[in-house]
């Protein structure tokens, strides 16, 4: 079995301490490290890398065209049929693209990447559908947030149908716009909303998502169908991913602008009136990587750790930029992070050489009693 030199160390790893603590005698731990061995090249992720920089020069070479007036010109000469149908064609082209891709995954299931990828160009397409749909509708109220929740319903249904990873999360991110146009247009397009700007109302909805993806995670190792709802929780991983992206960038400028509606009253605004949003931002951090360490979530510890190292290094910018010279500032905060390592070190290194009880004779309940 040929794995990735990361995973052959780690398994290896592994083995040598089955070895060590009696699991695994040294013939069966020989005949399990011989059965692995080292990919010389690993091709699923250059696979992967392979199909986003396609998708990129694919949306490059739209913007290009976009941006050209010939072309332009030319398309509108092209196009001169009615809004309503350009919104049909676009959507036939849509559901015969996501036909397509529906075909090569039954007929090629092994190539996910190359799936998805389809699944995106199918996106683009029903998106362009959508926006003539609103064009050809417009009755010039400016309320252009009924699109994307549109999106978004076509998206998340597509998305559990298929399933399709990919489709769920521009489900997800057309809700998140959505969100915050209607919340606008309510609003009147002022920067509140129930006395929320538009930052903490994202806050409140990339909470959201995040509870529901991490509930769901944990719902789905519980059930066993194939229904509509098991695949509601399957696809609990990009949610939280998406919700994590909302809260934690909303939180980071909320730590910088607060909730506050003007640049003015922001420059008037005392540093120490921002605090109570730096330590929350904190709180759900260290809260990330603790749910993180806990339940080996690599993504959650992973959201946690990148966003405390953000908001430590934009605290420093904030306050201690002009008033601490920067060596004393690294020399503390290196010194803080090293204590740190050292106590994590050393706890994890207790649970490496914690004593195992003998199975076949178990301690006795009155030995070494003093």
């Amino acid at each position: 079995m040929a794995i990735s030199r990361r995973q052959h160390r780690i398994v290896t790893r592994m083995i040598k301490l089955w070895q060590a603590h009696g699991i695994v005698d040294e013939q069966t731990g020989a005949r399990l490290a011989g059965s692995i061995g080292i990919a010389s090249f690993d091709w699923q992720r250059a696979a992967r890398y392979a199909f986003v920089i396609a998708i990129c020069c694919l949306v490059i070479a739209v913007g290009s065209i976009l941006a050209d007036r010939l072309l332009m010109e030319l398309l509108a000469r092209i196009f001169q049929a009615p809004p309503l149908m350009k919104c049909g064609f676009f959507a036939v082209v849509s559901a015969g693209v996501f036909w397509f891709g529906l075909f090569l995954r039954r007929e090629y299931p092994y190539r996910t990447y190359s799936n998805e990828a389809v699944f995106f160009v199918g996106v683009l397409a029903l998106a362009v559908a959508v926006f003539f749909l609103g064009v050809a509708f417009d009755s010039g109220t400016g309320h252009y947030a009924v699109l994307f929740l549109i999106a978004s319903i076509l998206y998340a249904l597509l998305g559990l149908w298929f399933p399709s990873a990919l489709v769920w999360v521009f489900g997800l991110l057309s809700l998140g716009a959505w969100m915050g146009t209607e919340t606008g247009y309510v609003s009147g397009y002022g920067m509140y909303y129930l006395g929320m700007n538009y930052p903490l109302r994202f806050v409140l909805f990339g909470a959201l998502l995040t509870g529901l993806g991490v509930v769901g995670q944990h719902a789905s190792r519980r059930q066993g169908r194939t229904n509509l709802v098991d695949r509601l929780f399957l696809l609990s991983p990009q949610t939280k991913v998406i919700g994590l992206l909302h809260l934690f960038i909303a939180l980071w400028i909320m730590s910088i602008f607060g909730n506050y509606g003007d640049i003015d009253h922001w420059y008037r605004a005392r540093q120490y009136e921002l605090l109570h949003w730096s330590l929350l931002f904190a709180a759900a951090s260290v809260a990330a990587i603790w749910y993180g360490l806990k339940h080996d979530d690599g993504v959650m510890r992973g959201f946690g750790l990148t966003f405390l190292f953000i908001n430590l290094y934009t605290r420093f910018f904030e306050y201690f930029w002009n008033a601490t010279h920067k060596a004393i500032f690294f020399a503390v905060l290196a010194a803080s992070f090293w204590y740190l390592g050292s106590r994590a070190e050393t706890i994890w290194r207790l649970g490496q050489h914690r004593p195992q009880p003998c199975v076949d004779e178990p301690p006795q309940s009155g030995a070494g009693r003093d």
